[in-house]
């Protein structure tokens, strides 16, 4: 397996990969690039179809951490990293401890916190074995109710309020009453957008691989149970990914009948000339590392002494982030992700 030649490689600052036999762990660790401060990002675990596939996953998020700091405004760098395997039937403790000593390994340069396939708990247990972890205080979350450190509650209103700024931009509404939005992933993120904007009054339409999930969103929040194959093509006001990466592609930007792309998941592009084909087709797309962002603040603040108030504020400022990409972009008729880009890149290069 090639890395140095890999087309998601970008000069990332260190890969490592682990493995532990009696437990059956194979992960990998991605370190982009630490010149504002350690690497933070998610720990992930996920059935990959191959090591390539979650080689391909850990480079490309380890670099989005990277540009979602920059943008948030935070004095920290980008990393990720992956353990290989169904978190439902292969995550055992003993397996947990052994990641929790393999990022004792990295030093002090990345930081695990909560992604897909983890949890709290599971990164408490990991936290017995390093102080690379993070996530994992009890606190006051975002909405003022006691939280045992999980991001997700501050990713989802991150992303409310992004997607809130994008349809006020482009479909000049404030209010989002009667609005359609399907979202694609209804977990820990996914969920929560879906009651926030419930709360504000917007029709919604759901899938996610897992049919519990899409059956809760339709008892509790009156969703529209909808096939993962047609999520993407509903005639809706938004579409909002909050499951897994490159859902924005060669074969799903045609269909797309939105005007507003506005969710949660990393890495939404198949690859960056998506960007310019979402803006050529009319479609408003708001860059998914700076919607994320709230998960990685309130983080941040756990580190650096917590305060409720001041994360959601933190939070909130995601709205002026996002003005400054969709005004500029439609100032020099560029894709929205690729001045978001440019925006971080001015922040975190040396």
């Amino acid at each position: 397996m090639s890395v140095f030649s890999h087309p998601e490689f970008d000069n990332h600052e260190q890969l490592s990969f682990f493995c532990d036999e009696e437990t059956g762990l194979k992960a990998i660790i991605a370190i982009h690039n630490t010149n504002r401060g350690p690497a933070l990002g998610g720990c992930r675990m996920w059935n990959y179809a191959s090591d390539e596939e979650a080689l391909r996953d850990v480079l490309r998020l380890s670099k989005g951490m990277t540009y979602k700091s920059a943008l948030a405004n935070l004095d920290l760098g980008g990393g990720k990293s992956v353990i290989i395997g169904d978190p439902r039937k292969h995550k055992t403790e003993d397996l947990l401890a052994a990641m929790g000593r393999f990022l004792e390994r990295t030093g002090n340069q990345y930081i695990a916190a909560e992604d897909s396939g983890t949890s709290v708990p599971d990164l408490q247990v990991m936290n017995r074995f390093t102080h690379n972890v993070a996530g994992v205080t009890e606190r006051t979350g975002i909405d003022g109710l006691p939280c045992n450190g999980d991001p997700s509650p501050a990713t989802a209103y991150g992303t409310f309020i992004g997607l809130k700024t994008a349809v006020r931009y482009k479909l000049d509404r404030k209010d989002l009453t009667g609005l359609t939005v399907a979202i694609q992933g209804v977990g820990n993120v996914g969920y929560r957008l879906a009651e926030h904007l419930h709360a504000a009054g917007a029709e919604l339409f759901v899938t996610d691989i897992h049919e519990e999930q899409v059956q809760r969103a339709v008892a509790e929040l009156g969703a529209t149970a909808v096939s993962q194959n047609e999520i993407l093509s509903l005639d809706v006001d938004v579409i909002a990914p909050c499951a897994l990466g490159a859902v924005l592609n060669d074969d799903s930007i045609p269909l797309i009948k939105a005007k507003v792309v506005a969710g949660a998941s990393n890495n939404q592009l198949a690859s960056q000339r998506h960007d310019l084909m979402l803006r050529e087709r009319g479609i408003l797309y708001a860059p998914d590392y700076v919607l994320n962002a709230g998960g990685i603040i309130d983080v941040f603040y756990e580190r650096v002494g917590h305060e409720h108030t001041k994360v959601r504020a933190h939070v909130e400022t995601i709205a002026d982030t996002l003005t400054e990409i969709f005004t500029r972009a439609d100032t020099q008729d560029r894709p929205t992700g690729e001045i978001a880009n440019e925006l971080a890149e001015e922040r975190f290069m040396k």
